[in-house]
């Protein structure tokens, strides 16, 4: 028997298990729209564990479905299966082993889908929504984690009808994430917990919120040894606040910065401000992408304090974001997150990219460290021209494929570089207010030099 028990009956050639198949692409950058988005807005996402042969990309929508896809190399996706709430879901999650999938919604409860036998059973109640679900491994229990607008957070074993433990919260659950043996939970009145897991969960800290506005979304970030000690929380007012738990020097380590704005950071001119809808980490390198109601995404390398790339706007908001296991394949979902009201109601898209380039991004601290080349000859009325200092003997990356660049590219790097100093400060793109990484937007902005 397959991982969703036997194929029959999940479409056959040409058919989709979900409807019929739209072979319209509405992608700006042609990223590969997913086979069937569900019918109305997707509000979850959620890539397949590493222990799962495969790449498998489950999405909760407010049409009270979840639907599960095959997403292979290419980025070619195959509909898998799908289960039904009677209410829109707002969270979905995966079992450490990849075998059960597990389910968030409007109508109160949580559910447990096994894959194998591709049956879905209610686990969990609460008094009103339900926002959260998180599954927890630890060494001496496993359990899913459920927040709600009903002001609880309670933990399921997935045999029992009953909690194993409820712990109340100062106001509605609005967003969470798990990376044991850590949690933390938003609420609403910019509520902020952080629970340890180990033995038994407990509140470790609340934290008075960075942000002044009401928060939308959080993820966890890990160290150079792979343990969680942080968190990323974006709010509604188009901000992230990067947040350390421990931080040697609190008021240089952690910090906010500005996104998903109409006119980038330049605050001499009007903006619009848009919401921070989801927050990803990279599972390898750390650095993050953000997605927001302006119908853009984002990745930034929060160490540097850069932002590495902003995606073409799309037609209506971009409501949630998430990689796979390894980093190869990001996914984002195009639909209407409500932000005004319903003038803008519109078909929910979903896409993937595995395009390198944009990879190429997530990877700069890597690839570089290792080549660095002098810029002989640079140009500098360019740099003259933006305000920049020229400096015959900084170094510039090399590029795997792709000639030398020897305009305006902004280093990474925190460590010092072979035989310089400390780096210096990124250097703006001249074109888009953005950073001049990428060998194509450099070649666009200046004309081809290269």
């Amino acid at each position: 028997m397959s991982l969703f028990g036997t194929t029959s009956g999940f479409g056959t050639s040409g058919t989709s298990m979900f409807g019929s198949t739209s072979t319209d692409n509405h992608n700006p950058m042609k990223d590969i729209e997913v086979t069937s988005s569900p019918d109305d807005s997707i509000g979850c996402l959620s890539f397949s564990p590493p222990t799962l042969p495969g790449n498998f990309l489950i999405a909760g929508s407010w049409a009270n479905d979840v639907r599960c896809w095959e997403v292979q190399d290419s980025g070619q996706t195959i509909p898998k299966a799908q289960q039904m709430h009677t209410g829109p879901v707002l969270d979905v999650c995966w079992s450490d082993d990849g075998s059960k999938v597990f389910t968030a919604s409007c109508d109160k409860t949580a559910k447990m889908w096994d894959l194998n036998s591709n049956q879905a059973i209610q686990i969990a109640q609460h008094d009103a929504p339900v926002k959260t679900i998180h599954w927890i491994k630890a060494p001496n229990y496993s359990c899913v984690m459920t927040g709600s607008w009903d002001k609880t957070l309670k933990f399921w074993d997935t045999r029992s009808s009953n909690p194993m433990m409820v712990l109340q919260l100062p106001e509605r659950c609005y967003c969470a994430d798990v990376i044991y043996p850590m949690a933390v939970v938003a609420t609403a009145e910019r509520g902020l917990i952080v629970y340890q897991l180990e033995n038994q969960p407990s509140e470790f800290r609340r934290i008075e919120s960075p942000l002044k506005h009401q928060h939308r979304c959080v993820a966890i970030f890990k160290d150079k040894q792979n343990k969680p000690t942080g968190f990323a929380l974006g709010s509604i007012e188009g901000r992230v606040a990067i947040h350390y738990i421990n931080p040697p020097n609190p008021a240089k380590d952690n910090f906010t910065f500005k996104c998903h704005r109409s006119n980038g950071t330049n605050t001499s001119a009007p903006q619009d401000i848009y919401a921070v809808n989801g927050i990803a980490f990279h599972p390898v390198h750390g650095t993050l992408a953000t997605v927001g109601s302006d119908g853009r995404f984002s990745f930034w390398d929060k160490d540097a304090r850069t932002k590495l790339k902003t995606s073409e706007q799309l037609d209506q908001p971009i409501s949630a974001c998430c990689f796979n296991h390894n980093g190869n394949i990001f996914a984002y979902a195009s639909s209407y997150d409500w932000s005004k009201a319903s003038a803008l109601l519109v078909t929910p898209h979903l896409a993937v990219t595995v395009d390198t380039a944009w990879r190429r991004e997530l990877t700069r601290k890597e690839t570089g460290q290792s080549r660095w080349e002098s810029c002989a000859g640079r140009p500098t009325s360019v740099a003259a021209t933006f305000g920049l200092t020229p400096c015959s003997s900084r170094q510039t990356p090399k590029w795997p494929g792709n000639a030398v660049l020897c305009v305006l590219v902004c280093e990474l790097l925190q460590s010092p570089l072979p035989s310089r100093g400390p780096t210096e400060p990124c250097a703006p793109d001249p074109c888009e207010g953005r950073l001049c990484l990428s060998w194509a937007w450099t070649r666009r902005c200046l004309g081809g030099i290269g």
